[in-house]
């Protein structure tokens, strides 16, 4: 995938510029999606358990950004776990996304779209 950056004026005359490559805001889109109470993992990763260990590139599989004159769209594939509300648990991950972006980032974040590609069902016993 190409990496593509934002670049933010820093505050101040001078001072310089930064530079938020599109795959950070992958990366925070996806940790704090995994952080919502139902999602079992994003598509294409293991399980939330395990994502601590593993590289960024398969945590933030599964998520997409666009990023266009400081406004994001996050498109985000997520395995739900058996059980819980769907509505109600994608609104919490589009609250969370939405939220951890904008509040790292300074962007405005305008779309936080998901796609359940699955659902966890429990093992029999």
């Amino acid at each position: 995938m190409e990496t593509n950056n934002i670049t933010l004026n820093a505050q101040g005359e001078g001072v310089g510029t930064v530079q938020i490559a599109d795959d950070v805001v992958a990366m925070i889109a996806a940790l704090a999606a995994a952080e919502v109470e139902g999602v079992k993992a994003m598509a294409g990763t293991l399980s939330n358990e395990m994502m601590s260990k593993v590289s960024t590139k398969k945590l933030t599989r599964g998520v997409r950004v666009n990023i266009e004159e400081h406004e994001v769209i996050i498109r985000i594939a997520i395995t739900l776990e058996y059980g819980f509300n769907i509505p109600e648990t994608c609104r919490q991950v589009q609250e969370k996304v939405k939220n951890a972006v904008e509040t790292m980032t300074g962007l405005s974040v305008s779309n936080v779209n998901i796609k359940i590609v699955s659902v966890n069902m429990p093992k029999s016993r």
